[in-house]
């Protein structure tokens, strides 16, 4: 067997390892814990979709919060009306931010890099009182927000609302996934890169960058509707003041410091999102952003390429050292 068939199978059954003991890790920690691994799962399919706008597409995007709340919203005002069940309330938000997202992408068109990245900032920053205006106060309640009742687990079975909603999110991650990594696999997938690359060739060779910038600003809309949609349900509450300009910040934050060209990194970004704010509070009280900074610049400075390129790096050493023996 050569090496890279060992490396094939063994990345296959370390994943395979992974996605067990993921499906099983709540049944064994405790409901706050697993309502936070809920939410590592919850930013990791926003990340996702972060991924598939700038780390494959090439076009930067700051203002990633105003898909996600417009998920959680559509979630938690279809919810709260009882007008759907919950899939179908999944399929409808990513729907909606798909649309929102490549109709946004049109205007994007004429922008590239840092100017892209300050016109989707503004869109960040203008979300939560969009949110507030008084015209949409009936539908989002203004600043009191929607509140939901959390979902029970069906069919009589024995486990915690929890647990439930976890395996819920767990078992929609995995699919996002995949379908994330099946397109790039796709000629649509090689064309975004493409653009990425070289747009100029990308155009001589016939593919149409503005349909496809377009089409990527939609799909990764859809990553942040669902995963906003996914939030709502978790949370069991949605408000403008939750969906400010941090969260995007904190999006892009975790998909530099997963791998910007790696999807499964995403999970690192999640969980970097939510473990680390509490790590840096355990500390001093008021140094929390003091050490909030140090950590992130630690991890920059370790991994610049992030843990994508971190892995690459032991994954080459760990083959030369096979390799001489």
């Amino acid at each position: 067997m050569t090496l890279h068939n060992k490396q094939t199978k063994r990345s296959r059954w370390l994943t395979a390892s992974l996605i067990v003991l993921a499906a099983v890790a709540p049944f064994l920690l405790p409901n706050f814990i697993v309502f936070q691994l809920t939410l590592v799962l919850v930013y990791s399919v926003a990340i996702m979709g972060l991924i598939l706008l700038t780390g494959f597409n090439g076009q930067f995007s700051l203002g990633h919060v105003a898909f996600f709340a417009a998920g959680a919203y559509t979630a938690a005002i279809l919810l709260d009306r009882n007008l759907v069940s919950y899939p179908v309330t999944l399929l409808i938000a990513g729907a909606i931010c798909f649309v929102f997202g490549f109709l946004f992408g049109f205007p994007a068109l004429r922008l590239e890099g840092v100017y892209l990245a300050l016109a989707t900032f503004a869109l960040s920053v203008a979300t939560p009182q969009v949110l507030k205006l008084t015209p949409l106060i009936p539908f989002t309640g203004g600043v009191n927000g929607i509140s939901l009742i959390k979902p029970e687990a069906p069919f009589g079975l024995t486990m915690s609302a929890d647990v439930w909603i976890y395996l819920c999110v767990l078992s929609v991650t995995l699919l996002m996934l995949a379908a994330a990594l099946g397109l790039m696999a796709t000629r649509s997938g090689r064309a975004l890169v493409a653009i990425r690359d070289n747009p100029i060739a990308a155009r001589s060779m016939g593919v149409n960058i503005s349909l496809y910038k377009t089409l990527a600003f939609g799909i990764s809309a859809l990553y942040a509707g669902v995963a906003g949609a996914m939030s709502a349900i978790a949370v069991q509450y949605v408000s403008p003041d939750s969906f400010t300009m941090s969260v995007s910040i904190a999006l892009f934050v975790g998909m530099v410091l997963g791998g910007i060209r790696w999807l499964p990194g995403a999970f690192f970004g999640g969980i970097f999102i939510v473990f680390i704010p509490q790590v840096s509070e355990s500390f001093q009280k008021g140094s929390e952003g003091i050490v909030y900074a140090v950590l992130l610049i630690l991890l920059v400075f370790l991994m610049p390429a992030g843990l994508a390129g971190l892995l690459a790096t032991g994954r080459k050493r760990f083959s030369r050292g096979g390799s001489t023996k």
